[in-house]
C-alpha cells in the first residue's frame, strides 16, 4: 500500500458543525465558490441556507433523521466511515463502495459552549445537555485520519485552510497541525468537563484523576527564572477568578516569568487589604521587604519605601487603590520593575510613561483573599496539590499576664497578615499599620528575628531616626517559636507584644520568657508556612 499522507488533498466535501458560528457563513461562501459539497446539522445548516448557499442535511446523507432532541444526529457510519477510511487501502474503498459512504475531506467543528454555561451558573440540566457528544466525535475522527482530513476547530484557521484549498488542496503539514491542535481542543473540553463533574458537582477537593486544562498566552515570557531557561504563561480555560495573569499590561517590556512571580505575590498580599485603608506592598523576589497603610497612598509608599530603601529597588509595587500621579511620582523616582494596581488615573499613567520599561499592569477589582481552590507545584515524577492557604484565625488567645493594648493588637494583626506572605521561617517587626522589619526564608528563627532587627536598625539609620521602629513593635512569626531565643531576639529589639500560633513542646517555656520581659503574647492557633 503507498502512503498518500505526503500527498495534497483536494477538498470535495466539507462537514460544517458549528455552535460558534463566527466566519461560518464567509468559510462555507468560500469553499461553495471553489466546488466544495457542503454539508451540514440543525443550526448550522440553516445559517448557511439564509446566507443563500446550498446545503446538504447529515439526515440526506446518513438516510436518518436528526433525533432526541439532536442528541443523535452525525453519530452513524456514514459520516465516520466518510471521515476515518484509509483513502488507499482497498478493503476500506470497498466497504465504501459496498454502503454508500462518500468520503469527506473538511471537517469544520467546534463544540457545545459547555465552559460557558457553566460559567453563566445554568442550572444542572442545561450544563448536562450542554455536554456535545457528536462534535468531539467527528473532531476525533477527522484528526485520527489527518493522512486524508483537515479538521477545523478554531475560526482563527479559517483563511489559511481557504487559502490551500485554493491552491489546489490541504497540505500534510497543515493537516497535521490541526490534528494536534484539534486533540488539545477535545482534551481541554473533557478535562473541563470532568472538572465540573468532580468539583462542583460531585463536591470531591481531591479527585482520583486530576483534570487540568490551561491554554497557553499568546506570547511566551521573555524568559524563565534565569535567561537560559524558556518560560510561558498558561490560563485557566473555564470559569476562575482574576488574578495578576489576567492583569492588562498597560505599558512596559514584555514580562519575563520572575516579574509574573513577584507580581502575583505582591497581589495576594495587597489583596488581603482590598477593604482596608490604602496600603501599598513592596516585593522582591517575591517576599516583601515593605508594608505599609496610610491615609493616602503616598503616605503608605513612603512608609513601606522606608522599612528597605535597599530591596526596593527593581522591586515590584502593588497597591490597593487607584494609582494617582502624585504616588506615581514617587513609586518612579527610583527604578521599578513593576506595578500592580487596580486602576489609574491619567496623571499616574502619564508619569510612568515617562519610564519605557517600567510595566504597569492594572487588575481592575483585587482578588478575594479567602477565595477557594487548589496550588499546585511540580515536583521531580509528580505533582503537589494543595488547598489555598486562605485560613484566618478565630479569636486570638492571650497566654501572658499582661494583655496587648489596643494599638499593640492592631499591630499584631497586621504583622501577622503580611507574615503569612513572607517565605518561611518569617518573622515581621511592625507598628501603627507599617513593617518595620522582615526575616524571611532562614533556616532557623533566631536567625529570621536577627536579621528582621538588623533591617529595621539599618533603616533608621539611612533615614536619620532616633531609634528604629522595632522600638514599641509588635512580631508576628508564622509558626511557633520552638525555642524561647528566637523571642528573646525580639525583645532585644524593641518589641512589646507577640503573636504567634503556639503549639510548641516548650510553649511554657517561651511564655515564662515573655512575661518576664513584660510582653503581651497572643496564640492564633494557626501556623501559615509559605515554600
Amino acid at each position: 500500500m503507498t502512503p498518500i499522507s505526503d500527498s495534497v488533498i483536494p477538498v470535495t466535501r466539507a462537514l460544517l458543525s458549528v455552535s460558534d458560528k463566527t466566519g461560518i457563513v464567509d468559510l462555507a461562501t468560500a469553499l461553495s465558490r471553489h466546488g466544495v459539497e457542503l454539508v451540514s446539522t440543525g443550526g448550522t445548516a440553516r445559517t448557511l441556507r439564509e446566507a443563500g448557499l446550498a446545503v446538504k442535511d447529515v439526515a440526506e446523507l446518513t438516510g436518518f433523521p436528526e433525533m432526541m432532541d439532536g442528541r443523535v444526529k452525525t453519530l452513524h457510519p456514514t459520516v465516520h466511515g466518510g471521515l476515518l477510511a484509509v483513502r488507499n487501502d482497498p478493503a476500506h474503498v470497498a466497504s465504501m463502495r459496498e454502503h454508500g459512504i462518500g468520503a469527506i475531506d473538511l471537517v469544520v467543528v467546534n463544540l457545545y459552549p459547555f465552559e460557558a454555561t457553566v460559567a453563566k451558573g445554568a442550572a444542572r440540566e442545561e450544563v448536562i445537555e450542554n455536554i456535545d457528544i457528536g462534535g468531539p466525535s467527528m473532531v476525533r475522527s477527522a484528526a485520527k485520519n489527518h493522512a486524508s482530513v483537515a479538521i477545523l476547530t478554531d475560526p482563527a484557521d479559517y483563511g489559511a485552510v481557504l487559502a490551500e484549498v485554493a491552491a489546489g488542496g490541504t497540505t500534510l503539514d497543515t493537516r497535521r497541525r490541526l490534528a494536534a491542535k484539534a486533540y488539545a481542543a477535545t482534551a481541554a473540553y473533557d478535562a473541563a468537563i470532568a472538572q465540573w463533574f468532580a468539583f462542583a458537582d460531585q463536591g470531591e477537593h481531591f479527585p482520583a484523576t486530576l483534570p487540568l486544562a490551561f491554554a497557553k498566552a499568546a506570547d511566551e515570557l521573555r524568559y524563565g527564572e534565569n535567561p537560559h531557561q524558556a518560560a510561558a504563561l498558561y490560563l485557566p480555560r473555564g470559569p476562575h477568578a482574576r488574578g495578576i495573569a489576567q492583569a492588562d499590561l498597560i505599558q512596559g517590556k514584555a514580562l519575563s516569568y520572575n516579574n509574573l512571580n513577584d507580581a502575583d505575590a505582591a497581589l495576594e498580599l495587597v489583596s488581603e487589604f482590598r477593604d482596608g485603608p490604602p496600603t501599598v506592598v513592596i516585593v522582591k523576589h517575591a517576599n516583601p521587604c515593605g508594608v505599609a497603610t496610610g491615609e493616602t497612598l503616598l503616605d503608605a509608599y513612603r512608609a513601606a519605601f522606608a522599612c528597605d530603601t535597599v530591596s526596593a529597588f527593581g522591586g515590584i509595587v502593588a497597591v490597593n487603590r487607584p494609582l494617582d500621579g502624585e504616588t506615581a511620582e514617587a513609586i518612579a523616582a527610583i527604578f521599578t520593575e513593576v506595578v500592580v494596581a487596580p486602576d489609574a488615573d491619567d496623571a499616574a499613567k502619564a508619569v510612568f510613561a515617562k519610564k519605557k520599561n517600567l510595566r504597569l499592569m492594572l487588575t481592575g477589582a483585587l482578588p478575594v483573599p479567602a477565595r477557594p481552590g487548589l496550588m499546585v507545584k511540580s515536583i521531580a515524577g509528580g505533582l503537589l496539590v494543595q488547598s489555598r492557604d486562605n485560613g484566618t484565625p478565630g479569636e486570638l488567645k492571650v497566654v501572658t499576664q499582661r494583655a496587648p493594648t489596643e494599638r499593640e493588637l492592631a499591630d499584631c494583626r497586621f504583622a501577622w497578615t503580611v507574615a503569612k506572605h513572607v517565605k518561611s521561617n518569617a518573622i515581621v517587626y511592625a507598628k501603627d499599620g507599617s513593617t518595620a522589619g522582615i526575616g524571611a526564608g532562614q533556616m532557623n528563627r533566631l536567625e529570621s528575628a536577627r536579621i528582621a532587627a538588623w533591617k529595621a536598625k539599618d533603616a533608621a539609620d539611612k533615614a536619620g531616626w532616633a531609634e528604629p521602629r522595632t522600638i514599641g513593635c509588635a512580631v508576628a512569626s508564622d509558626a511557633f517559636f520552638p525555642f524561647a531565643d528566637g523571642l528573646l531576639a525580639a525583645v532585644e529589639a524593641g518589641a512589646t507584644a507577640v503573636i504567634q500560633p503556639g503549639g510548641s513542646i516548650r510553649d511554657d517555656e517561651v511564655i515564662a520568657a515573655a512575661d518576664a520581659a513584660g510582653l503581651a503574647m497572643v496564640f492564633t492557633g494557626m501556623r501559615h508556612f509559605r515554600h
